[in-house]
């Protein structure tokens, strides 16, 4: 990602879903207008998902994915499935891409009715039109009919024609050929005014709405071997943007200089923002009247899943011998000596439970689907996870009856100081 674009977490996810053959990668080609996909007649090219960051007007910034096909076979074939899958959990709008010469199949169907169960909008695009007499099956409309039903969707005709039933969820039935480019305008223009389920609802700011013009705010980043080199992580960016929208100064240090900034800042911080790992430390260098969180909590909060994790950090106090614990991070980075999730957090817990315990890892796109084997799950803040793909893991472990919550909760909770660092949000601070 460009120092300048858009975070993935913060765009659209618009996927594409179908058959072996149905011509997603073609149709994704021609959409972004670029060769991303590898096409070809032989099915099953595509085997993992790819990725294409676009702006699409007025919808705003996007991440186009191409999926494998749901009809994939063997072994091999389970795993590309279940990749698409988990894609579906991430996907904001989907686009379903039939094949015009051979209509919705079984496959197509049961998308749809995926589609429908997850709140997902989408569009149906029948590909290969050029190739058939006409560009959509007879049973839908190409216009609005007096009903005002919407432009491609079938008629209702009394029946309980399965296909019908299916389509008439989506948002457009739309005849597109990615070998022509017909169609490949108005989806677009489609898929740009549809509202996401997310764009419905109210999002609380990362930071903004803590601070006032002119008010000082302490970033504590640690810089050491396991810090990337020459940059800021994205936390810390986005962060960093947060307090420069709100018209508030913002004053990074590391955490060997915490006590001498604040000694000759001038001015007492409305806020001091810390990386979770060096909670222990800078706990005992800012004074009690000024607000303690870090990078993790308020991601929490950003992303709506911080009194879950809140609640969620007391499992750490009843925790048994041979208890099972998965922790996960939501992007993948080469991982070295000093780990924060896989190294520094098991060595926390042990040391605060005083109990033997066992630890699973994920990062990326992989979580499991049955969580039965846990007793806790502790996640990162999720800032390269968009919010439909958090809100999908809080509900697994919450179905599943399994406490969650995150690295700076949970190391927070650890060092003693959980109510003061969740001061800033009075609503949570009476949980407590």
């Amino acid at each position: 990602m460009g120092m300048n674009e858009t975070p993935s977490a913060e765009r659209v996810h618009i996927s594409f879903f179908g058959c072996r053959n149905a011509g997603k990668s073609s149709l994704l080609n021609a959409f972004t207008g670029q060769d991303l996909a590898v096409v070809s007649d032989v099915k099953g090219t595509t085997t993992d998902p790819v990725k294409k960051s676009m702006e699409l007007l007025p919808l705003g910034p996007a991440v186009i994915i191409d999926t494998p096909g749901i009809d994939d076979e063997g072994s091999l074939g389970g795993r590309r499935v279940r990749k698409t899958r988990q894609i579906l959990n991430m996907t904001d709008i989907a686009v379903l891409v039939a094949d015009s010469q051979t209509g919705i199949r079984k496959e197509d169907r049961e998308l749809a009715f995926l589609f429908q169960e997850k709140e997902v909008p989408y569009v149906v695009a029948f590909n290969k039109c050029d190739l058939t007499e006409n560009h959509i099956p007879d049973i839908y409309k190409e216009e609005t009919n007096k009903t005002g039903a919407k432009e491609g969707v079938p008629e209702d005709r009394g029946t309980e024609n399965r296909e019908a039933a299916v389509l008439s969820g989506a948002a457009a039935v739309l005849p597109v050929s990615a070998r022509t480019g017909f169609g490949i305008e108005k989806l677009k223009e489609t898929l740009a005014h549809i509202k996401t389920v997310e764009e419905g609802r109210d999002h609380v700011p990362l930071i903004g709405d803590l601070l006032s013009p002119s008010d000082f705010v302490v970033l504590v980043i640690p810089v050491d071997k396991a810090a990337p080199k020459g940059r800021l992580i994205l936390p810390q960016q986005q962060t960093i943007r947060g307090i420069l929208d709100a018209g508030a100064v913002a004053v990074t240090v590391k955490d060997d200089e915490l006590s001498t900034t604040l000694a000759v800042l001038g001015k007492k911080p409305k806020l001091v923002v810390t990386d979770s790992q060096v909670f222990g430390k800078v706990k005992g260098e800012v004074p009690d009247d000024i607000l303690l969180t870090s990078f993790s909590i308020l991601f929490a909060r950003y992303k709506g899943n911080l009194k879950t994790a809140v609640e969620g950090a007391a499992a750490l106090d009843r925790l048994e011998d041979g208890a099972h614990i998965l922790i996960c991070e939501g992007c993948t980075h080469h991982r070295q000596c000093g780990d924060i999730g896989t190294e520094k957090l098991p060595a926390w817990i042990r040391k605060h439970t005083g109990k033997e315990l066992r630890f699973s890892f994920t990062s990326g796109t992989e979580f499991p689907d049955d969580l039965s084997p846990y007793s806790l799950i502790i996640h990162c803040g999720g800032c390269m996870l968009n919010a439909r793909e958090m809100k999908y893991r809080l509900k697994c472990a919450e179905d599943q009856q399994i406490s969650m919550t995150n690295y700076g909760i949970a190391i927070a909770h650890m060092n003693g100081i959980l109510k003061r660092s969740v001061e800033p949000f009075p609503d949570i601070r009476e949980m407590l």
